[in-house]
């Protein structure tokens, strides 16, 4: 038995003295000669087994131990917008896959915002060849090759309502009809994983249900739903709103509206962004606070939210002006905006939300990390961290107490630990 404490991790292995959100006090991962989790279990546990004679053991002395993000709304990455994809320019998802992986993303949705229906089934298109075959690049799809999956797509319009656009064209706006829906899914809808609508525009009452029946998730934004629209939508089949309190009502103590509707219901589930920008901290505080109810509770510290990094094209390169469809964004400090002011988006990635939130004290690093890690997988139906999990998505945490600072390190089984952090 070997104890690790440089770069010679190998499996099978056991990581001690672990705290794993979800699990309370320290814990024991075994990882089989496989590299998937064979048991968590408390470091309390007595327990009788014989040990591979070439079992190794890294003790991380009370550090945290997570998978990767899973980041369910991302716009594109390296220059590369994902409604622009189409046969000739999709050799640059393996690369945004590889990126992501190093910034600690394990999975991602693809996001598709307002544009045309053309534009929509081009990129669906290249997304479900890429998904399918991995076009020239089909080895970079498999659990065991360090890069980040495409899970589907998450599509962002473009039946959302005019007066909550935001950044969306609104020359590419379309009604919300059964008809409209299957015009725009085309023959990918078994692609779509999520799709964000406004649902006052369904008079009918007839599109969520719709949706759900081909197995996609609802999720609610860019609206001005009321309390009593948005209640009717979670009983029509909706789980989810997109990115709370952005291109939505604001909470008011008459017309809790969309939001306020989301927060009180024990099914759906809220993504945010923690950027800084597109919400304050202190309405970040007080979401969580109202989120962490008794009746949204499941694992320790789960709260009907998660983090998303809503991050452009832009992402992964410096700030200056880029071209974002027919108009020009300006990036700076990580944050992007159209050139008359208007919000747009962000070019930080998840995990920096993450830190975010601590460095911000809103809430512990436990929760913290599982908001970009378990929160994401719960919310389209994915596990978290347990018995079967791939151990070569295990991200390492360490918050230092003197600095306030948490950072995060990918274990890389047979290359030992990478450190990733990401810096501006």
């Amino acid at each position: 038995m070997t104890e690790v404490t440089s770069s010679t991790i190998s499996y099978p292995i056991d990581i001690v003295n672990a705290r794993v959100p979800g699990y309370k006090d320290l814990q024991m991962l075994l990882v089989s000669r496989q590299g998937t989790i064979e048991q968590i279990l408390p470091m309390s546990t007595v327990f009788k087994r014989v040990p591979p004679p070439d079992l190794q053991v890294l003790d991380v002395g009370g550090d945290r131990i997570s998978l990767g993000g899973v980041d369910l709304q991302i716009n594109g990455a390296l220059g590369l917008a994902f409604p622009e994809l189409q046969a000739e320019n999709s050799h640059l998802l393996p690369k945004i896959c590889e990126f992501l992986w190093n910034v600690g993303v394990d999975a991602f949705l693809p996001t598709l915002v307002t544009t045309s229906v053309e534009n929509i089934q081009r990129s669906l298109a290249a997304i479900a060849e890429f998904m399918t075959n991995g076009g020239e690049n089909h080895h970079l799809i498999t659990p065991s090759i360090n890069t980040a999956k495409i899970l589907g797509v998450h599509l962002e319009g473009p039946f959302l309502n005019f007066q909550k656009r935001g950044a969306h064209p609104a020359e590419y706006l379309l009604p919300l009809t059964i008809d409209e829906v299957k015009r725009v899914l085309g023959d990918y809808a078994h692609v779509v994983k999520i799709i964000t609508l406004a649902p006052e525009l369904d008079v009918t009452g007839e599109v969520i249900p719709y949706l759900r029946s081909l197995g996609i998730t609802v999720s609610l934004g860019h609206s001005q739903a009321t309390a009593t629209q948005a209640q009717r939508a979670f009983e029509l089949g909706a789980t989810m709103v997109t990115h709370a309190f952005n291109a939505m009502p604001p909470l008011h103590h008459r017309e809790p509206g969309l939001l306020g509707a989301a927060i009180i219901h024990p099914e759906v589930m809220c993504s945010f962004i923690a950027d800084g920008q597109h919400v304050s901290p202190t309405m970040l505080d007080i979401l969580l606070r109202a989120s962490y109810s008794p009746l949204k509770k499941g694992k320790k510290g789960e709260v009907g939210l998660f983090l998303v990094s809503d991050a452009l094209a832009p992402l992964g390169l410096p700030d200056g002006i880029y071209p974002w469809d027919s108009r020009q964004i300006e990036v700076k400090n990580g944050t992007a905006r159209l050139l008359d002011g208007t919000l747009s988006g962000t070019t930080l990635p998840l995990l920096v939300g993450v830190q975010n939130l601590v460095k911000w004290g809103i809430c512990d690093v436990e929760m913290a990390i599982a908001l970009a890690t378990e929160a994401p997988r719960k919310a389209i139906g994915l596990s978290g961290i347990a018995s079967g999990a791939c151990a070569t998505q295990l991200l390492r945490w360490h918050f230092d107490k003197s600095t306030q600072e948490l950072t995060w390190q990918r274990i890389i089984g047979g290359r030992g630990i990478k450190i990733m952090n990401y810096e501006l």
